[in-house]
């Protein structure tokens, strides 16, 4: 047996989101963060997106509640947590952001310039397989997934926990927790960013087995609180060529 329900959140909008959104739209290579990525804070519009989830959380029926909090240890995840009255939660550092390496802070024009035969090499492989020198692919970040959720199966029998994490890490949990194939999963990562703020439940009654999805990327909880819709995608090239 292990958990019956995953509510999966992506932390709200960060300083570095918005900072990697201008460098795109201005065309700059490097994006000026000026942070550390396990340092970088909600945006003001991120603390307006996890206190409306705050909010949305408290309103919902008591059996609809999570029983408890698991996070990643970057700062823009805690933040969240904190802000929507998530706490007490557990932090896990196999929750936290996919590692770049020497690509960290780099726009695609960025990446293209500087490092042209990585870009070859990241088209030709996909964004599935493909591993930055000194960081890691999806593959990779599926892998400790994998080790989280059996660790989290053993303390969280029949319990219902919320998780707060990141984009692509909620995007790697659905092709674990289903059991999807790569080019599901590229599907799926080609056609819909995973918004700030946003809520996917993943439900598994019998406490065993493959998960089903009962919401992916659900936001209207922010609408309702008052807070804004932000939508930062990442590359638009995630399939093999």
């Amino acid at each position: 047996m292990g958990a019956t329900e995953l509510i999966l959140i992506r932390h709200g909008e960060s300083a570095g989101n918005v900072a990697a959104t201008r460098a795109q739209e201005t065309g700059a290579e490097v994006i000026d963060v000026g942070l550390r990525d396990p340092d970088v804070p909600l945006s003001s519009d991120g603390e307006r997106q996890a206190m409306a989830l705050g909010a949305w959380l408290a309103a919902l029926p008591a059996g609809e509640r999570a029983d408890s909090v698991w996070c990643s240890p970057y700062l823009r995840a805690r933040q969240t947590a904190e802000l929507a009255g998530l706490s007490p939660f557990r932090v896990d550092e196999r929750l936290r952001d996919r590692e770049l390496g020497i690509l960290d802070l780099l726009t695609s024009r960025g990446v293209a310039a500087r490092y042209p035969a990585e870009a070859e090499r990241k088209q030709w492989l996909g964004k599935f397989a493909y591993r930055p020198p000194g960081g890691e692919s999806w593959a990779d970040v599926a892998l400790r997934l994998r080790s989280l959720l059996r660790d989290l199966d053993d303390a969280e029998d029949g319990r219902r926990v919320a998780v707060v994490c990141h984009d692509a890490v909620i995007l790697l949990l659905r092709y674990v927790c289903e059991g999807l194939l790569e080019a599901d999963l590229l599907d799926i990562a080609s056609t819909a960013s995973v918004r700030n703020g946003s809520i996917t439940r993943l439900v598994r009654p019998t406490g065993t087995g493959f998960w089903a999805v009962a919401d992916f990327n659900a936001v209207e909880h922010l609408a309702a609180g008052g807070a804004p819709v932000t939508e930062h995608a990442g590359d638009d090239n995630v399939h093999p060529r």
